[in-house]
Formats: structure tokens, sequence, C-alpha cells
């Protein structure tokens, strides 16, 4: 690991971390092993003075083990962490506080699930897609039910909403008057934008000029919410970088609304949390649709907010499938991508140890993906440790793939996807050839699509020789 993928300025440990937890599960765990090696584990019911034993797989005892010292040394397993300048110790320590305060305190969770309700939209619909399910089935008329967890429907359109409003809440508790996010695709940034005007705060958006010019349906949205949007050179990493230095310059009067699963904790912890809610409201409609749990869920993987906001209520369920679904590109092997769990190496980046892509100086490389909202070279820690030990699989789609994927679900069920949502769908032709007839797989269609309809008509004209009438 080179030092030149530490952070901004010189990187640092937080304090209170103990060294001798730093590295306790820092090993891979080959999944044959995880299949049948188990722990004992015994509890005292202490009314009937009897002993009961459950059986832990390793699998299961590390995630518990994990979940059980997070917040002591924000870690997951070897990743994760908290690799920043001096200067945002104070604060990242603030910000834990009050977010586990907020956690357990019912008047904040009551005015969250409120504004869920009320403002967001939510419950969104587990939508069976019938006629999607119809395409995948065998010439025996076989296949896997698919269901579309339509996060597409919330308020912005979009998953981002879930962790923009619960954070923009904290920060008002905080104190804090003005916000500054970055974001790439510039769903984020919408939902930031229009959580503040909600809350009456300050917002400012950075964002890449290369994506400026790419979202600009978004970008003239968040300046109508009342966003200033900061475009600076380069793309969503460079946003995030200068979000960054942006809140480091003003500490005591700014917040810094992360809307990925990445960067120092407690930030990491905080948007898988807010985002949940996807997995919580799954698992209660799959038992009112068919009375169990999926056997499935796909997402696709960025940094990993939507993927985790529907895989987190299910990661002790080791009898449902975790499927993440990152960006090929144009070509995983010599081509241009954004597939950091399939090809990224360790190595620490904007506050915390993950996977990324870098060269053999450790230099960062650039990383590509018709969906705009996957291109960064890290990817959440809570991921990565997800895949060493096993419990996620992780699978990668290209650009040419996601853009057909694209395509058949407008023309089949009439719904737009985001192009970052239509790389989990694009899986399914790999994937339902493969499931028993029955099998309930649930897709997290984490965006809507309207914001993508340029690049989708322009690779379609190139496509079909300058004829945008052979669209769908």
């Amino acid at each position: 690991m080179n030092l030149q993928t530490l952070s901004l300025h010189q990187a640092i440990s937080l304090t209170s971390l103990n060294p001798n937890n730093s590295t306790q599960l820092g090993f891979k765990l080959p999944s044959q092993m995880a299949a049948h090696r188990c722990f004992k584990v015994s509890s005292a019911m202490s009314q009937q003075h009897t002993w009961t034993q459950t059986w832990k797989t390793d699998v299961l005892h590390l995630i518990d083990e994990t979940e059980e010292s997070l917040f002591r040394t924000g870690k997951f397993g070897r990743f994760g962490g908290v690799f920043v300048p001096e200067t945002l110790i104070t604060c990242l320590n603030m910000l834990l506080s009050e977010f586990s305060f907020c956690l357990n305190d019912p008047h904040f969770q009551g005015e969250l699930a409120t504004a869920l309700r009320d403002y967001v939209g939510r419950e969104t619909a587990l939508y069976f897609a019938q006629r999607l399910t119809d395409h995948y089935k065998n010439s025996r008329g076989e296949g896997p039910d698919i269901y579309l967890k339509r996060e597409d429907l919330n308020h912005g359109g979009a998953h981002k909403i879930n962790n923009a409003i619960a954070q923009a809440m904290l920060a008002k508790r905080m104190g804090r008057r003005s916000v500054v996010a970055a974001t790439g695709a510039g769903q984020h940034g919408v939902a930031t934008a229009a959580a503040c005007a909600k809350l009456d705060m300050e917002c400012t958006i950075v964002m890449g000029d290369v994506d400026v010019a790419r979202q600009s349906h978004n970008v003239r949205l968040m300046k109508l919410l009342g966003a200033k949007v900061k475009s600076i050179k380069g793309s969503f990493k460079d946003a995030t970088s200068e979000a960054i230095r942006e809140w480091v310059g003003d500490l005591e009067r700014k917040y810094y609304l992360a809307g990925t699963a990445v960067g120092p904790h407690p930030c990491p912890a905080m948007v898988r949390e807010f985002q949940s809610i996807i997995g919580k409201e799954t698992r209660k409609q799959a038992m009112e649709k068919w009375g169990g749990k999926p056997d499935v869920l796909v997402a696709c993987v960025g940094s990993g907010s939507n993927a985790l906001g529907l895989f987190h209520e299910f990661v002790r369920d080791e009898d449902v499938r975790l499927i993440g679904v990152e960006a090929a590109g144009t070509g995983i092997d010599g081509g241009t991508h954004s597939a950091t769990l399939a090809k990224g190496e360790i190595g620490v980046y904007h506050g915390a140890m993950t996977y990324l892509l870098q060269d053999d100086e450790g230099q960062i490389i650039g990383p590509h993906s018709v969906g705009v909202g996957l291109e960064y070279p890290g990817v959440s820690p809570e991921l990565s440790f997800l895949r060493d030990i096993g419990r996620a699989e992780i699978h990668t789609v290209t650009d040419e793939e996601a853009l057909e994927a694209y395509a058949l679900l407008c023309r089949l069920e009439g719904i737009c996807p985001a192009l970052e949502a239509a790389h989990a769908l694009a899986h399914l032709g790999k994937l339902c050839s493969s499931l028993p007839s029955g099998t309930k797989v649930v897709v997290n269609c984490s965006g809507r699509g309207d914001k993508d309809i340029e690049t989708v008509f322009k690779h379609q004209q190139r496509k079909s020789g300058g004829e945008l009438t052979t669209f769908l």
C-alpha cells in the first residue's frame, strides 16, 4: 500500500482505536470452510436456570463480532477505520456520539419516520415484474419470480433521499447551518438539496465538470431546489475530495453529508443504517406477498449505499444470497471499468481502508461506467468485508449489457431504471438460468432513469447508424 492513497493530507488513526483490534479479523476465510465450520454459543435463561445452545457458522461469528465492535473500532474486519488529519478527529467523534444517541432517541426516530412516510413517500413498492419474469423463463416455462424494490418511486427519484433527509436532520440537531455534499450522477445532490430546502439549510453540491456535462438535468434541478452547484475539474472522486476540503475549512458551521458508504468512521455505518429501511421493508413485504424471505437479492455496486441498504437486513440469513453487480465498463480485462471488488487491491482512500482501483505504485486508476453513479475507485469497507468472508457474491456487467437491460425493462414493464440499477437488472440474464423455478429474486431498482435518457438515445443512435427510431 502506497501512502499516496492516504486521504487528503497527513493520515493518522483515531486515537481511540485499539491497536489490538485493528487486525484481529484481518484474514480471508475460504468459502468452503465457512460452509462447514461452526462456533458453539451458549446462553443462560435466568428464569429457568437452564442452558440452551445455538450454532454459528464462521461467517455469522465474524459478522456478529464485527457488529459488536463497530462503534468502538470503526472497522469491518480489516477494512474501514479512520485515516484522516488530526483536525477532523474531534469532529468525527462528535458526529459518532450524536449518531449513536439518535439511533436510540425516540423523538429523533419519530421525526425521521414521519419524514420518510410523508416527505419521502415510503414504503416503496415490492413490485412483481410479470413480463420480465416471463422473459427469463426457459422453454419449459420454468424460471425464478422477479420482484423489483421500487426505490425509483421515492421523492427525488432514488434511494439517496433515505439517507439525505436523516443526515440533514442530524446536522441541524448538531447546530450546523450549512451542508456540503459531493455527487456524481446527481441523485445524491438532488436528494441533499431537497432535504436542505425542507429544513431551511444552506446547501453546496460539489460536482466534477465531466458529470455536470453528463447530468445537466439534475444540475438544473439542484439549482431550482436552492443549492449552489460548484463545478470542479474531474469526476466524482475529485468532487468528493473537494467537498471534504470545504468541510474541513469550516468545521464549526458546515456539515459534510456523505451519500456513499465510504469514508472514515462513522460515515459508512451511518449511510448503511439510514439506507437499511430498504431491506427492512423488503422482509416485511416478502412475508406479506409469499410468506417467506427472498431467496436472492441483487443490487448494483458503486460505492455501496443501495446494495447495503437492501443487504443489511439479510446479512445473517445465510439462506439468502447477496449478489452485488459492479460495472465492467468497456471490459474488465484490458478495458476501463469500475469493478473495484472484482479487480481492486487493498489501500486507503478518503479516510478508510478498502479495496481500490490502483496501479502498482499505489496511484488511483480512474474508474469508468456508463452509469455515472458507479464511477468511484473505492468501495464500502463493509462490502469489502462481506466479499472477503464469502457472504456477498460479486459479479460484473458491461456498459453494453447495462444499456440493453435499461431498454428491456422500459419495453417489458414500462419502468425506466437508472443506468446504475440497470447493471443489477442486466445480471438477471446470467443468473436466472441457474435458479430453480419459483425462486424469489428481488432486484433493487435504486433510481429512475430520466437522467440517463440522452445517454441511452445516443448509444442507440450509434448502434443503429443514426436512426433513433430503432430505440426499444
